[in-house]
């Protein structure tokens, strides 16, 4: 049994979905929400002209934001439930087995957005890597 749940999530409908998921599935298991800030997301401008660090602040509280807004369309906001939130940077499958690699968990669940033939070739599938590569088990929802 699951005691320790990484749920990534990027306020899409689909991390939404695999959060309410876990919360279902393993009830008295403590959760951790991830987002992961994509430097690569960042804009020409973005970075150049207002200055990286401001760029990664913005980032910080639209991640912060996040958590609210999937905590609260999970009816998660005001319950007692063991919910941690930790934000981290790089290629998200990357640093999401990172992450997993790093702490105490023992599951991951997360959403995938079911991108099948040249859409998945080309955006690549997150999913898909965090299930090759995780050091623990894997539930991904669509």
């Amino acid at each position: 049994m699951a005691t320790h749940i990484l749920v990534p999530v990027d306020g899409s409908e689909q991390s939404i979905e695999a959060l309410r998921f876990a919360a279902t599935e393993w009830p008295q298991a403590k959760l951790t929400l991830l987002n992961v800030i994509n430097p690569s997301t960042a804009k020409y401008t973005d970075s150049a002209f207002s200055g990286s660090e401001e760029w990664y602040q913005k980032q910080k509280r639209k991640a912060t934001e996040t958590f609210a807004t999937v905590k609260a369309e999970t009816s998660l906001v005001d319950t007692d439930r063991d919910i941690s939130t930790r934000i981290a940077v790089g290629k998200p499958a990357k640093t999401v087995v990172e992450v997993l690699e790093e702490d105490s968990y023992d599951h991951v669940v997360l959403g995938s957005h079911g991108r099948t033939g040249v859409t998945r070739v080309i955006l690549g599938s997150v999913a898909e890597e965090i299930v090759r590569r995780a050091p623990v088990p894997v539930t991904v929802v669509r």
